[in-house]
Order: C-alpha cells, then structure tokens, then sequence
C-alpha cells in the first residue's frame, strides 16, 4: 500500500496541481464516461458538443469517438508530460471556451449572452494556463520531476 501511495504521490509531483486535476479529469472521460456514453447510453439520449453546437442521436454517436480520442491523447499527454501537448492542449482548451460561450447564446437550455461570457472567462483560465506552460512539457521539467520521457 506504500508502495502506490508513493508512486501516487510522485506522479501527482509531476506536473502542477492545476494540470493533475485536467489529467485526471481525461482519465475518468477516457476510462469511465466515454465508454459508457458510447456502449450503454442509448443513441436518442446522445448528445455531443463541438463549437458550441450541439449534435445528438445518430450524429452524436458518430462524433464520440473524436471526443473519446481526445480525452484518450490528454490522458496518455499528461500521463508522460509529452512535449506535443504543449500547443495542443490550449488549442482544445480554446475550443471549450468557444464552445461555453456559443452553447450559452444559441442553445436554449442556455442562459443567454452574459453566462456564455461568464463561462467563457472560467474556461478561459485553464486555456492560458495551458498556454503558458511550455516549460513544464520540456525534457529537462519532466527530468527534473523525476519523471519519464519515453519520445
């Protein structure tokens, strides 16, 4: 038990706590909700949303598995601190902006243009985070952690 406690605890010293939350967070998607949205929950329940608009039955299940690609790659990223995260995890990480925002105006379970801009500031800080964290996908950052880089 100390044993993964201590692994545990190295991982976690990896990389910020700010970015461990959005490690885990593709962990779960990757692991626990995408299998489960694409396998159990039933097409007339899907919904998938890209830029704000929302896709559901047949073309939300078609489009799953892109998402489901995504959380896969964020999650094996993050998991090795691999130095092609770093534009690629702020440019998604922007598309969530766009995407708070634009859900927010055109959707009508939105509310509307001020909680879009809302939502859009939110998600717009783990964006500039992302963005301003190059030197932690580096080569020497990842030594430094006592991690692994296996490129």
């Amino acid at each position: 038990m100390n044993n993964l406690l201590n692994q545990v605890r190295e991982d976690w010293a990896r990389r910020p706590w700010w970015m461990n939350l959005i490690f885990y967070f593709c962990v779960y998607m990757t692991f626990i909700y995408m299998p489960f949205d694409l396998f159990w929950k039933p097409v007339a329940q899907d919904e998938e949303v890209w830029f704000g608009f929302t896709l559901t039955g047949w073309w939300a299940k078609a489009t799953a598995p892109l998402h489901w690609l995504i959380y896969g790659a964020g999650a094996y990223g993050f998991w090795r601190m691999r130095s092609w995260m770093w534009p690629w995890a702020a440019v998604y990480a922007a598309q969530v902006v766009i995407a708070m925002a634009v859900f927010n105006v055109i959707d009508p379970r939105g509310g509307g243009w001020l909680a879009g801009l809302i939502a859009g500031v939110i998600f717009a800080l783990p964006m500039v985070a992302l963005w301003c964290a190059r030197d932690a996908f580096s080569t020497s950052a990842v030594a430094s952690a006592g991690g692994v880089r296996d490129e």
